[in-house]
């Protein structure tokens, strides 16, 4: 899996919505569901063709899982949009701290062996600190506030899908870095042999 387009894969579908939870006046859970199901399907795709192609072993199951449960996350996340937010947060929680685990466990275990290996240490970690946050947070907060003479309301489904759009954004950005470096890394050889 340290092939540099895998990472770009997941990238791509990660910044797309942040942009849109970021421009989206509704922070409903519907809207994070559906796109939270739609990056499911879509990066769940993507680890589990990267996991087919890799080497076999350990981590090529482990990333086959983590892809399978992605997937699966996903459709369950469009099926039941209308779930509400306490669906929302046990499916995302649940996700987060399976496949966070999963990717950091593999970090550490190809650190000697992987380049990949220090990139899958920091996903893994931002995505169980993406479920630390989600729990955390109150299922019944609410606050009102009034800025400029308007007046709104902060809840518990604008603080999680806000988050989790905070997340794709961080993710985003950074697998595209790593998607960089390990291109570069890999022509770098290719140039000094010729």
């Amino acid at each position: 899996m340290t092939s540099w387009y895998a990472p770009l894969a997941r990238a791509i579908p990660a910044l797309i919505l942040a942009v849109i939870i970021t421009f989206s006046a509704d922070h409903s859970s519907s809207l994070g569901l559906i796109t939270f199901g739609f990056f499911g399907i879509v990066a769940g795709a993507v680890i589990t063709a990267a996991a087919l192609r890799s080497a076999r072993g350990i981590p090529r199951s482990l990333f086959f899982v983590q892809g399978v449960i992605t997937v699966l996350v996903g459709i369950a996340s469009l099926a039941m949009s209308a779930g509400g937010l306490p669906f929302f947060v046990l499916l995302l929680s649940a996700w987060a701290v399976v496949t966070g685990f999963i990717e950091f466990y593999l970090g550490l275990r190809g650190r000697k062996s992987e380049r990949a290996a220090r990139d899958w240490i920091f996903v893994g970690a931002l995505t169980v600190v993406l479920a630390v946050v989600v729990l955390v947070v109150p299922p019944d907060f609410v606050q009102t506030y009034i800025v400029e003479g308007i007046e709104g309301q902060l809840t518990a489904s604008v603080i999680v899908v806000g988050t989790l759009g905070a997340y794709w954004a961080i993710l985003g950005v950074y697998l595209v870095i790593a998607a960089l470096t390990l291109k570069w890394a890999a022509d770098a050889p290719a140039a000094s042999e010729a």
